[in-house]
């Protein structure tokens, strides 16, 4: 998980990354201010590892904040002018990102500094662990959540599908499940159903195929636009046909 302070003179601009951030599974906001001088406050106290900045503010632009904030936290830049970008760039910025900022555009962004946050972490074996409440009381069972092909919420309980056709019977609700499962490839599918990305085979229109298993799964409207979004960013760009020899 990524912790995240939004900096932004205009609320509404801050709303609009607060509902986008919220549908991104690794990104969590920890704090956002509308006083430039009170963000600088917050992100020196609380060291997020990733800072939305506005570019144009009163008493502290954020190209002048740049300057200020420790290089341990990334930036992606925010504004409706353009001619600001390459100076931001020649900060190391991760993204430029123009308002009003769009979804797609915006989820290209955090995934590109997901991919700069996994390469510097240090993975380790016991990081792919988890534990979960069974029916027996009192007994937790280690899980390897790599192993986890998908999750069948059914009322206050879950069923874990392992790609050994196991499954194990957990009492968590989907929810939670999904908190604590969203920053190790898990995505929610349906308000039944969390899939792994890792396990996932194919996409047939509202429909997702996981390894080993028969049966698709059904990709639900409320969960529908996010996801289609994510498989967007993974989505090869062919060239067009070279017709030069015809």
């Amino acid at each position: 998980m990524i912790d995240c302070v939004i900096i932004d003179d205009e609320q509404h601009a801050i709303d609009l990354l607060l509902q986008h951030i919220s549908q991104v599974h690794f990104l969590l906001v920890v704090g956002t201010a509308t006083n430039p001088v009170k963000g600088l406050a917050m992100i020196t106290d609380l060291k997020p590892g990733l800072v939305f900045l506005d570019v144009q503010m009163p008493q502290l632009t954020g190209i002048e904040m740049l300057k200020l904030i420790s290089k341990d936290s990334h930036i992606i830049m925010t504004t409706a002018y353009k001619e600001y970008a390459i100076e931001g760039f020649e900060h190391q910025v991760v993204d430029y990102l123009l308002k009003p900022v769009q979804f797609l555009r915006f989820l290209k962004a955090v995934n590109r500094l997901w991919t700069i946050h996994s390469s510097l972490r240090p993975a380790t074996d016991q990081d792919h662990y988890v534990f979960v409440k069974t029916e027996q009381k009192g007994k937790l069972l280690k899980i390897d959540a790599r192993r986890i092909t998908y999750i069948e919420g059914l009322s206050n309980y879950a069923i874990i599908h392992m790609d050994d056709q196991k499954k194990i019977i957990t009492y968590l609700k989907l929810k939670e499940l999904s908190e604590s499962l969203s920053a190790r490839g898990f995505v929610r599918v349906h308000k039944s159903y969390i899939i792994s990305l890792s396990h996932l085979t194919a996409v047939e229109g509202n429909m997702v195929r996981i390894l080993n298993e028969e049966q698709p799964i059904t990709i639900g409207d409320a969960y529908k636009k996010a996801f289609f979004d994510f498989i967007n960013t993974k989505m090869l760009s062919l060239p067009p046909p070279d017709n030069s020899f015809n």
